[in-house]
């Protein structure tokens, strides 16, 4: 295995790092509230960073959400990569490839997915019903990646987003999530997808893997962006004379936070090199998404927790990392359900190379 980033993609990450460090501060943050920061999402796009995801692959991937979840950037630049991009140039037929990538290249479309697969998502004379309780960014979207009761894969139109004119057999309620995404109540009723691809089974597996390892790369970040914080608040701030990263019990509680965000990383980082060396990755993705979970929420409590009375102000900057950590330690499964899946996994013996 190798990590070292490519020059390409270490051009991207740096690129998206001063992007997402020059524009997502506290004051627009605040401002943009519970919503997405078009602004951004246009500089974003106007530099290249979502058409660049298919030249740098899902480990590519992985390191430009770190640059994201740094800062917690309320943009659909994940999903538009994992449902979208990614999802489209995997396993899209060719004339899907033409039609659709140059608008999730340019940011004039958005793509989301309603996964994991729901039971009550079904398709009835050729046409999707169901209800999909949260899909992320969802008020932003035009189209859905959606994952029906038979591993399916279906892209919905769902029309102009904001509420403007969507697409009929399609209805969208906003969502207010834990983290600001922009989330929206997706209710299908006789709407007729087309179906991603020519439904080779494997596609369901392999883009829930992908949104995993991808999430992960997001969660890392926050976690990064968590406890750069905690450091800077421990540093300054002093107690008994001396400052709180003197004492042993904020060393302790930081140096563990540190290796946590560490895990999440590496097996982020090992899942995103395997599906890009065309490996398995299954067992992988859920690793790294047991990490994200079950680390993830360790790391943005002791960021709170470090920042003492401060990191109750529900206004200060920390407190959205911790948001955003506890919305990534749930999305497509909690630690417990990733890793009950894992042992099936194993169990089948179809985990190979698992670490």
């Amino acid at each position: 295995m190798d990590f070292t980033p490519s020059e390409e993609q270490s051009a991207a990450q740096g690129l998206a790092a001063r992007i997402f460090g020059d524009l997502s501060t506290h004051e627009r943050l605040t401002a943009a509230g519970t919503g997405t920061d078009a602004e951004l999402w246009k500089e974003l796009c106007a530099a290249g960073l979502p058409a660049a995801v298919e030249d740098v692959g899902l480990l590519g991937l992985v390191l430009l959400l770190e640059e994201q979840g740094r800062t917690t950037a309320q943009v659909p630049f994940a999903v538009t990569c994992v449902y979208g991009l990614l999802a489209v140039a995997g396993h899209g037929t060719a004339e899907q490839r033409e039609r659709l990538l140059p608008g999730l290249r340019d940011g004039t479309a958005v793509a989301t997915g309603a996964f994991p697969a729901r039971d009550d998502v079904h398709l009835s004379d050729g046409a999707l019903y169901g209800v999909v309780p949260w899909v992320p960014w969802l008020r932003d979207a035009t189209h859905v990646l959606v994952a029906d009761a038979d591993l399916a894969l279906w892209i919905v139109e769902a029309g102009a987003p904001g509420g403007e004119a969507r697409a009929a057999g399609v209805s969208v309620e906003p969502v207010e999530t834990t983290a600001p995404w922009s989330a929206g109540r997706l209710v299908l009723d006789g709407v007729r997808g087309e179906r991603l691809g020519n439904g080779r089974p494997e596609a369901y597996a392999d883009v829930l893997a992908t949104a995993r390892t991808a999430f992960a790369g997001l969660q890392a970040g926050v976690c990064a962006g968590s406890l750069a914080r905690a450091v800077q608040h421990t540093v300054t701030r002093e107690q008994f004379g001396r400052p709180l990263s003197t004492h042993q019990g904020v060393l302790l509680r930081a140096a563990d936070a540190h290796m946590d965000t560490e895990a999440i990383r590496v097996t982020a980082y090992e899942a995103a090199w395997r599906h890009d060396e065309q490996r398995s990755c299954e067992a992988q993705a859920l690793t790294a998404a047991w990490w994200a979970s079950e680390a993830g929420k360790r790391v943005v409590h002791t960021g709170q927790h470090l920042h003492g009375g401060t990191g109750a102000d529900l206004d200060h900057p920390v407190h959205r990392h911790f948001l955003w950590g506890r919305q990534l330690d749930a999305y497509l499964g909690s630690g417990s359900e990733v890793l009950q899946e894992l042992g099936l996994l194993l169990a089948d013996g179809c985990g190979e190379g698992a670490s």
